[in-house]
């Protein structure tokens, strides 16, 4: 395969589409050019191309699927989406791009420094990092049920912090070895690293003082002495990211009623991904019955909640 048609294969262009389009556009005028030109023309093109490969090398590297397993390049119709779902959450424009182009950067940071992943789509994670401080939660304290690398709980940290908050975060995890699903198989996570809880505190610690503060609780979230022992207060952010099926998730929004402070903020992740259709089940019929929350709307797909 020549040096064009790689830069220009549908493979290559889904993966880098935001500069793919700008590129190709440099190498169209260049072959134009070159055509009616000579052989020291085309050599320059040959040697431009050879420039922009290595080029797309090394974005790849930092931000592609050759480098991270997921990617995290963005296109502009999903961005575009985001901003305006997390718009409408949160009632500021403005405020909103401002916070999702800082979670974006976060996100970058913290996978490149850290160890592991962030689980999830980079729009999804973004969304939640941005929307949550835009919503004022009305304490700074933030339980996580399920964590995987404690990579979310660093950024949420820094988000908030960045909003002149002090948040103060319990974790709920087994620490498994692997990412637990009902349905799936028990692999390696392809990062690499095993879940347990050595690499969560290696990732909090780069939240600074807030993260190294952080408490964990090893357990499943419905059991009792898991519950028991992070019960001891009222929370202002609850995020659950636990077991997706439709009893797990049930359970978790049951739990979440008595423990959230009035007014918080509950994030029930992965909701309407079509892999995880139980989430959105066990939410619509959890509302349907005698609740505190109230459904404010999404965030690619994070569903966000308001307890009374």
């Amino acid at each position: 395969m020549n040096s064009r048609s790689l830069l220009t294969s549908p493979a290559s262009r889904r993966l880098l589409r935001p500069v793919a389009d700008l590129i190709d556009q440099r190498i169209e005028r260049r072959v134009r050019a070159a055509a009616a030109a000579g052989g020291a023309d085309r050599e320059r093109l040959r040697e431009a191309v050879e420039v922009m490969e290595r080029q797309r090398l090394t974005l790849d590297l930092l931000l592609g699927s050759s480098g991270r397993g997921l990617s995290r390049i963005v296109s502009p119709g999903p961005l575009n989406r985001l901003h305006a779902e997390v718009a409408e959450l949160a009632g500021d424009r403005d405020a909103a791009v401002r916070n999702v182009a800082a979670a974006y950067r976060l996100l970058v940071a913290l996978e490149s420094l850290g160890v592991g992943r962030i689980a999830g789509g980079t729009m999804n994670i973004c969304g939640k990092l941005g929307t949550i401080p835009l919503l004022d939660p009305p304490n700074d304290e933030v339980l996580e049920i399920g964590t995987l690398y404690g990579m979310f709980s660093a950024g949420l940290i820094r988000m908030m912090e960045r909003d002149g908050r002090s948040p103060s975060v319990t974790i709920v995890d087994p620490f498994a070895g692997v990412q637990l699903q009902p349905g799936t198989p028990r692999r390696s996570d392809p990062s690499g690293t095993p879940v347990d809880e050595h690499a969560v505190r290696t990732n909090l610690a780069l939240a600074g003082p807030a993260g190294a503060a952080a408490r964990i609780q090893r357990g499943f979230s419905e059991d009792p002495g898991t519950r028991a022992a992070v019960s001891d207060r009222r929370y202002g952010v609850i995020v659950v990211d636990g077991d997706h099926s439709a009893e797990g998730v049930a359970r978790d929004l049951e739990w979440a009623e008595e423990i959230a402070a009035p007014g918080a903020i509950v994030v029930l992740d992965d909701f309407g991904d079509p892999k995880w259709p139980g989430i959105k089940e066990a939410l619509d019929k959890h509302l349907t019955g005698d609740t505190r929350f109230t459904y404010l709307g999404k965030a690619a797909l994070s569903a966000f909640l308001r307890a009374s």
